[in-house]
């Protein structure tokens, strides 16, 4: 009542504005009244100019005009003619984007939860004509337009996709308006939600769930951490062991190279010994020197068997040092391919009463063990004959050549003995 009433003075003080003088300040206070009762108008002017003929519309603006009571035109921006007294200017529209306030409201969404929101639309008016005649008041339209549409969008979604989708929730809402406000001229352009209100005990659930939520995001990434540490350690042990592995094959194979090499060269030392050897066999006096050399090693390896303490030796002949060198001597006749004088194979002596010299055999210390310990074999003097071989000696040119051998070991050692050789050859034809 009190909006129309207002409204109707409005109407009065507009028509009568050409009476200036009783009524100026009387029209002042009523349109302050209005303007603290209802909320100012965005889309037209309270107060249209006076009709003086000349007009001068300003930019972003369209002046709705009325002749004798009935719309005659819309003037554009610049400058217009009139005719006084006919012609009215009705309404004054404002072709620029406005922003409204859509106050709070309550919704309820599809899970029971209650919220209060608020947001702001922004619009721009395309029709002054339909903006003028086709709604009344097109300001509150829209305002109330808005919150329904909020209302209605809200109800569709849970709480958690009110703040996931709020860009589709808010395209939603301006799609809905525009539909709605295009009769009246209007075009929506979007539309904002502010401010969402939850209840406190909401609040306290989702601030604990994010608590949770940050709680085992930071576990999973301790543990990622982790994983990562001990893969890069489990690779380090690896390449460690690898490169280990690599350096000892390396070290193996280049001993195994060492020991291959300094065996060739020994061998080929060995070799290079016995070809001079046999160079020296053949020559003049080669088979004497030989034979001295036999002689000299195989007394001294009955000295270096004497030297242990744990060992005898009993030789069947200890002091006949003659009878042990014609051995050795003959030992070397039956390895020399050369020689025509080699025993023959068993040792038959022609007279049958000797008996060859038996080999000396060394003694078991009495712990029952050789004189290396107990586990290595006693040392045994073999050879590979008897002594049935030295009836050979008789031949011609033997007994000089012992002869001389006898005497150069006799000198060497400073030894004097004969050599019994006739008492062992006198059975022999």
């Amino acid at each position: 009542m009190k909006l129309g009433v207002l409204y109707l003075g409005r109407n009065i003080l507009l028509e009568c504005s050409k009476y200036r003088g009783l009524m100026f300040r009387f029209g002042g206070l009523c349109r302050g009244a209005f303007r603290q009762l209802v909320p100012q108008k965005r889309f037209y002017a309270l107060r249209t100019p006076f009709n003086t003929g000349i007009l001068f519309v300003p930019e972003k603006e369209a002046w709705v005009i009325e002749r004798l009571g009935k719309f005659h035109k819309s003037l554009t921006p610049g400058l217009n003619f009139c005719i006084p007294f006919i012609d009215r200017i009705a309404y004054v529209q404002s072709l620029k984007e406005v922003a409204i306030e859509i106050p709070d409201q309550s919704a309820i969404t599809s899970d029971n939860v209650v919220l209060h929101l608020n947001g702001v639309l922004f619009l721009k008016v395309k029709d002054p004509y339909l903006a003028s005649y086709g709604v009344a008041e097109a300001d509150f339209a829209i305002t109330q337009l808005a919150q329904t549409t909020m209302r209605s969008e809200i109800g569709k979604i849970v709480l958690d996709n009110v703040f996931k989708d709020r860009e589709a929730l808010n395209l939603q809402i301006v799609t809905v308006l525009g539909k709605a406000a295009a009769p009246w001229g209007i075009e929506c352009l979007r539309y904002e939600i502010r401010d969402i209100q939850l209840p406190q005990k909401i609040k306290e659930a989702m601030q604990m769930q994010v608590e949770a939520d940050r709680k085992k995001r930071a576990a999973i990434l301790e543990s990622e951490g982790q994983r990562e540490a001990a893969i890069n350690r489990a690779e380090g042990l690896k390449r460690s062991q690898v490169l280990a592995s690599e350096g000892q094959r390396i070290e193996i194979t280049n001993k195994a190279t060492g020991e291959a090499e300094a065996i060739r060269r020994l061998a080929e030392a060995r070799a290079e010994g016995v070809r001079i050897v046999a160079e020296a066999i053949g020559e003049k006096d080669g088979p004497s020197a030989v034979q001295l050399a036999v002689a000299e090693q195989y007394i001294k390896a009955f000295g270096s068997l004497a030297r242990t303490t744990n060992t005898v030796l009993l030789p069947a002949q200890t002091g006949d040092v003659a009878s042990m060198v014609t051995q050795a001597l003959t030992i070397f006749k039956s390895l020399d391919p050369n020689s025509h004088n080699a025993p023959p194979k068993g040792g038959v002596s022609s007279g049958g009463d000797k008996k060859s010299p038996e080999v000396p055999k060394p003694i078991n210390s009495p712990t029952g063990h050789s004189a290396e310990g107990s586990s290595k074999p006693s040392m045994k003097a073999q050879t590979p004959g008897t002594l049935q071989n030295t009836e050979a000696a008789k031949t011609t040119g033997s007994s000089s050549t012992f002869s001389q051998l006898s005497d150069g070991i006799s000198d060497k050692y400073k030894m004097d003995y004969s050599p019994p050789i006739s008492d062992r050859t006198s059975s022999v034809s």
